[in-house]
């Protein structure tokens, strides 16, 4: 079995950005991790989907970005590897355990719905959902201009709200009003911090593979898009390049599909997380026979646990007592390169390619990439 990648919360994680950013930037009380060198105003450009093992694979095809990878590390994601738990660690400096975004889709404990956190589905407060402060917030509070630059209809999105709160955000769905959007957020006030999120290269790995042509052409742009965000920035001003999780290609007669197996969906109430990352809710009593057949069917391709088995290898960070209910009663971690899908339930999850969630180095190992200037 590989050994899956533990992640480096308080050591290396990329909850660990933006407190490191705001010690940068000489915010009181804030830590600077990650060693980034103080300046007076920082960009944080996320690329969605670009993993560590992927852009040195790759680098031929991103010679800006290779550029900096002497100069970088790889930092890990958390758990489960994927966009809206990464995204809300990121702008809370905090594990999944204690902001309790916990996956792409959850339950909500007390309407035994689920919740899927990207489009946000289901009539949940988000500031309730995630009750901590930001550190976006703790760095407007010290007078730092705060900026969020992003497609225009994430403004009011429940995600932005519980990971994003603080700054203000400024929708741009092109290029080009992306640049701008930069330009004009990294030269305001005295000190300033500007966020920006670009998605393409995620989509692209999801629909076409990240081992494809479209793929490495995608990446092309993000590298040149990566070196106009660099150019957009005034001399003062530091650029920090990283991404959310990695990817890996799972082909069609790798996919175990749930709802074509009647022994893995015998005790299930609900399927939630996605196909490399399943949060298991079981009917009272059926944990044990769940885990039992899951463990039978998968082998060495998945770790499958119970949930206080995964929390106490320390998968999501220390783990509040609000969050822990949201956590399957089992959970499966894709280790081989299969995916769990669930056809009937979810039919367009099931066709994708390119996939992550899961606790692999190609999934886990994401990039810090820091252009001082």
């Amino acid at each position: 079995m590989i050994a899956p990648v533990t992640p480096q919360y308080g050591g290396g994680s990329l909850a660990d950005v933006l407190p490191s950013v705001a010690g940068a930037l000489s915010v009181p009380n804030e830590h600077n991790l990650l060693g980034l060198p103080p300046a007076p105003r920082y960009a944080v450009l996320l690329l969605d989907g670009l993993g560590w093992n992927l852009l040195r694979r790759n680098a031929d095809a991103a010679p800006y970005l290779s550029s900096l990878l002497p100069t970088g590390r790889s930092l890990t994601a958390g758990v489960p590897s994927t966009t809206a738990v990464s995204l809300t660690s990121l702008g809370t400096g905090l594990p999944p355990g204690a902001h309790g975004i916990v996956g792409y889709t959850s339950i909500v404990p007390e309407s035994g719905a689920l919740l899927n956190a990207l489009s946000w589905d289901a009539p949940v407060d988000p500031r309730r959902w995630q009750p901590h402060g930001t550190v976006f917030d703790r760095i407007a509070a010290a007078g730092v201009a705060t900026r969020n630059v992003s497609k225009a209809r994430f403004d009011t999105s429940g995600l932005t709200a519980a990971a994003f709160r603080g700054s203000a955000h400024r929708g741009a769905d092109t290029v080009e009003d992306r640049l701008d959007a930069t330009r004009f957020a990294s030269r305001e006030g005295s000190s300033s911090l500007v966020y920006v999120y670009d998605s393409q290269l995620d989509y692209t790995g999801h629909n076409q593979g990240s081992e494809s042509w479209q793929w490495r052409k995608e990446l092309g742009a993000a590298d040149l898009f990566a070196q106009q965000v660099r150019s957009a920035l005034p001399r003062d001003a530091v650029l920090v390049v990283v991404a959310d999780h990695g990817m890996m290609d799972v082909a069609p007669e790798d996919r175990v599909d749930l709802d074509a197996e009647p022994a893995l969906t015998d005790g299930l109430r609900l399927i939630g997380g996605e196909s490399r990352f399943r949060h298991l809710y079981c009917f009272d009593g059926a944990e044990a026979d769940v885990v039992a057949a899951y463990r039978e069917r998968l082998g060495d391709s998945a770790i499958v646990l119970s949930r206080e088995e995964a929390v106490g290898r320390g998968w999501f960070g220390g783990v509040e007592d609000r969050v822990s209910p949201r956590l399957g009663d089992v959970i499966v971690a894709a280790i081989g390169q299969v995916s769990l899908v669930a056809s009937r339930r979810y039919p367009h999850e099931a066709g994708l390619i390119g996939l992550h969630g899961s606790l692999t180095e190609d999934e886990m190992a994401i990039p810090l990439l820091v252009d001082a200037g």
